[in-house]
């Protein structure tokens, strides 16, 4: 039986799990996208509001997620994951601007958290600084004006963004 250390299990781990994203990214790209056309239209202008702002999200999320390799699957696969993670904090920030549920509500808030942890322990695990701290909201704030999506970075760091977002811009 063969043991391996942490860190050799660690960087096998992540190198499986990158070369499997980039094998699912690639295939994706090869499948027909399913058009907003083909969705029943909204019935409810929170609906519309809700499905726009998640369009938004998931195109920027897998735009972002396109990197050019490094050579260092470590950094790639976090530069890649980084953005996916930011993706799921967007979408439940829309959930808490228009869901009524009350435990989606609650898991929304749960994603926003672990997956802002989970963006700093990959940032540290490759030496990367954190963005400077803010406080945490205590109300998701309205969604961004028209001026306001326009200013906002296509690409660069997700967390400066969505701190950035979160003060109120």
């Amino acid at each position: 039986m063969v043991f391996f250390s942490r860190g050799v299990a660690l960087r096998r781990l992540l190198s499986l799990a990158a070369t499997a994203f980039l094998a699912a990214n690639a295939l994706a790209a090869d499948a027909p996208s399913t058009s907003s056309v083909d969705r029943p239209q909204p019935r409810t202008s929170d609906e519309s509001a809700f499905l726009s702002e998640n369009d938004a999200a998931m195109t920027k999320m897998m735009t972002d997620m396109e990197i050019k390799p490094s050579g260092d699957v470590d950094r790639d696969f976090v530069e890649m994951m980084v953005p996916h993670h930011q993706g799921a904090i967007d979408m439940a920030q829309a959930l808490l601007r228009y869901g009524r549920n009350e435990q989606l509500r609650r898991l929304a808030q749960e994603i926003i958290v672990t997956q802002q942890q989970e963006i700093a322990v990959m940032r540290l695990t490759i030496g990367d600084p954190l963005p400077a701290s803010v406080a945490s909201p205590t109300q998701v704030q309205p969604a961004p004006t028209a001026e306001q999506r326009d200013r906002m970075p296509t690409r660069g760091d997700s967390m400066l963004h969505h701190h950035t977002y979160m003060k109120g811009d």
